[in-house]
Order: structure tokens, then sequence, then C-alpha cells
């Protein structure tokens, strides 16, 4: 794949085969992480971050990793107001000034990866859709749509704030809190959410092998892809924290035993072009 090196975390669940690579250069607010992408170095600490050579460990990738950069939308009225905001059949906002200043300043952050970036694909709903237009004027992509990484359907509690739905749908709410296959009314479960993004993400890699690939989605599609690439339970998505317009890398390649495993490894998270350099 271009611009990317092909050395890779293994994701083995209850494993420890893996010797993490190691690399010079810290990110912008986040710390090193063994076999990130170094031009994503270049990007938040401007400086040059040159690779070891990785150890291929026990098991070598069969082919270039397929890398998607996930990119959440910028914020709307609603983000702002803390009100819930699903997929296409709900109220759909649009995004507003800061969010639209929010998915710009990401868009610089990331031109110095227009060369290796292959595509740009968004959920079809409002505000991701109005995000990836943003950058792909900055990078010079056409928009290509998948509805697999829309956000969830939260049915009648879309638009209304958390104790507006304590008030309003009480025993829903209740049936739904730590209840992964219950689904508001009108809505989708976590469960069923987790099956249509990862058909979703599967779309993208066949369409896309050895690629890299820029997908502007939501908080649950991405959260959802970050639990699958480590290997943890869907309700692990309890525990995450995802800013607006932030940058989650995660790339995909075979490989394992038969070779023909998907493997995945995390290279970034939730990170921000705001945040400040990391000091060790």
């Amino acid at each position: 794949m271009r611009g990317l090196p092909h050395h890779h975390q293994r994701r083995r669940p209850r494993r420890d085969h893996c010797e993490a690579d190691r690399r010079r250069g810290p990110l912008r607010g986040v710390r090193p992480d063994p076999g990130a992408h170094p031009r994503v170095g270049t990007v938040t600490a401007e400086t040059q971050v040159e690779a070891e050579k990785p150890s291929q460990g026990w098991s070598a990738p069969t082919e270039p990793p397929t890398t998607l950069i996930l990119v959440r939308h910028g914020v709307t009225d609603h983000t702002t107001r803390k009100l819930f905001s699903g997929g296409l059949g709900g109220s759909n906002p649009g995004l507003n000034d800061e969010g639209r200043d929010q998915v710009r300043a990401t868009g610089d952050w990331l031109t110095p990866l227009t060369e290796a970036i292959d595509a740009l694909i968004a959920s079809p709903v409002r505000r991701t859709r109005e995000s990836a237009e943003i950058l792909g004027e900055l990078l010079g992509k056409p928009v290509r749509e998948e509805a697999g990484i829309a956000e969830m359907e939260f049915g009648a509690w879309d638009g209304l704030s958390f104790t507006q739905i304590q008030e309003q749908y009480p025993d829903d709410l209740a049936s739904w809190l730590g209840n992964l296959d219950y689904a508001p009314t009108g809505g989708e479960s976590f469960q069923t959410v987790a099956a249509r993004v990862i058909e979703g993400r599967d779309r993208i890699l066949a369409a896309h092998t050895g690629q890299t690939v820029v997908a502007v989605s939501h908080v649950t599609p991405i959260k959802t892809l970050v639990a699958d690439a480590l290997g943890a339970p869907l309700d692990a998505l309890y525990k995450m924290e995802l800013s607006p317009a932030s940058v989650t890398v995660i790339s995909y390649y075979r490989g394992g035993y038969g070779g023909d495993e998907l493997l995945s490894s995390l290279r970034l998270f939730n990170a921000r072009p705001t945040d400040a350099p990391f000091v060790t």
C-alpha cells in the first residue's frame, strides 16, 4: 500500500505471541503506538519518523494491509444540546458552524496523506455526508456512500435528551441500558448495528484491498469497529469516548496459521489535530 509500512500488531485474543515493533517520534496528543502510520506522525509532530524494520513474529501477513482512517463527523446543534441523533430515520441534523470548522481542521491535518489515500467513503446521514464533502474538497477525493456505517437508529428517542427519554419512555430506557440486544421503540439494538457495521466494513475491505480509505462515520459504528479490532466484547463501547471530528485508524490484513484469517491492528484512537503534543 502506498505510503504505509507493512508491519502490524497482531490481534490474537488470549495470546501473547506478539512483540510490538518500536518506532521513534511521538504522535501529537497520543502515546506512540507500535506500528503506527509514520506519515501520521509527520502530520501531527511535523517530524520525520523513521520506522525500524518490523519483526514478522510468528505469522507474516500474506498481502498489504487495507487501512481505514475513520473520522467522526463534526458537531451539530443536537450534539451541543446532548440530544440523541440517529441515522436517516430521525431528524437528521446537519453540521453547525463549529462542526464545519472542526472537520476543516481535521482535513487540514490529513492533507499530507493525500497521495496515500485511495478513497473517501461516508455514511449517507446528513452530518457525515456534509463532513465528507468538506474533506473531499481538501483531499481532492470524490465521496462514495456506504449505508452500513450509518449511526444507530434511535426511533422514538431521536431528537430527545436523556432526561426527556427518562420521563417519556422510562420502561424502554430501563430495558435498553446495559442490554445490547434491546432496541428503543422504533430503533435498532447495538447487536443489530454491530452486524450491519461489520457487513459494511467487509464491503469496504473487499472493494479496496491493500488501499487506504477515509471513512466518515459516527460514534457507535466507530466504537464497534474498535472493539472488533481489539477482540473485545461489544459492551466495551460503553467505556470509550470519541470526540467530534476525531481520527481513529485501523489496519486489516490476512494472516494467521492458515494465512487467510482477517487480522487487525488499531493504529490510532480518538486523535484530534487540536491535541497538545504528548510529553514523556
